[in-house]
């Protein structure tokens, strides 16, 4: 809630509205000046109200309001800008959630870092009846992340926000390995023939993302948000002028 703001100008003065007879009344614009200090964060916020409303240019304090306005949560321990782009992000994420591209989005946003997703799944086509069909008969998606630091990326979170933008039915695995690092072989493997520190894996419940939409379309997501951003913005210009 916005409150007084001493020495916050009023955009609108009262005295300034005054008939001309009274301008020169010192006690009256003593009065009116008292009242401009309370009135004032009202009507600075009534002419900023757009970007109030907008994820990018909003107070911090508002931000999670806006949050819950495209059913996303944001976690106050992370940093503003992480938090934007959460808010930001969610409407084309949520277009995208249960598929390799918004797993991926997710996972970017959270660590900076662009994930290797795996999947049990696959298509094919034969000319010959009978043929083999691709993928495992146990659904499952591992996600690979490959950082500079392993041991500074929450792993039971990261497990978490796998585990939330996948379907119900399938396996998740994630694993955090050094930049060069080689993948284990199974799930809670040693690294797997690497020469570096073994991976660091997080075995999850029962998830999948389900095969689709194509990993570049993930990684346009952020000139997309920009994209809309600008276009928010663009409208907005265009209905002042008129």
């Amino acid at each position: 809630m916005r409150g007084l703001v001493p020495g916050l100008p009023s955009p609108h003065p009262l005295a300034a509205q005054l008939p001309a007879v009274y301008a020169d009344h010192d006690f009256l614009r003593r009065f009116l000046g008292a009242l401009d200090e309370v009135l004032a964060p009202v009507l600075l916020t009534l002419d900023n109200l757009p970007a109030y409303l907008h994820p990018r240019t909003a107070p911090e304090d508002f931000l999670a309001w806006i949050a819950g306005w495209v059913a996303v949560e944001v976690d106050g321990e992370r940093p503003l800008t992480q938090r934007r782009a959460v808010v930001s992000g969610a409407v084309l994420r949520h277009r995208m959630r249960g598929t390799r591209a918004g797993l991926a989005a997710v996972v970017r946003i959270e660590t900076g870092a662009e994930p290797e997703i795996t999947e049990s799944g696959g298509t094919a086509w034969s000319a010959s009846p009978g043929s083999p069909a691709p993928g495992s008969a146990r659904p499952s998606v591992t996600v690979t992340l490959r950082v500079a630091e392993p041991g500074r990326v929450d792993l039971a979170r990261l497990e978490h926000l796998v585990a939330e933008e996948t379907p119900a039915h399938v396996a998740s695995r994630v694993e955090i390995l050094p930049l060069g690092g080689a993948p284990g072989a199974g799930e809670g493997g040693d690294g797997g023939g690497g020469d570096g520190p073994a991976p660091r894996h997080a075995p999850g419940a029962a998830r999948d993302v389900a095969p689709g939409i194509g990993r570049d379309v993930g990684r346009d997501i952020a000139e997309d948000i920009a994209r809309d951003v600008a276009e928010d913005i663009g409208r907005d210009e265009e209905g002042e002028a008129s």
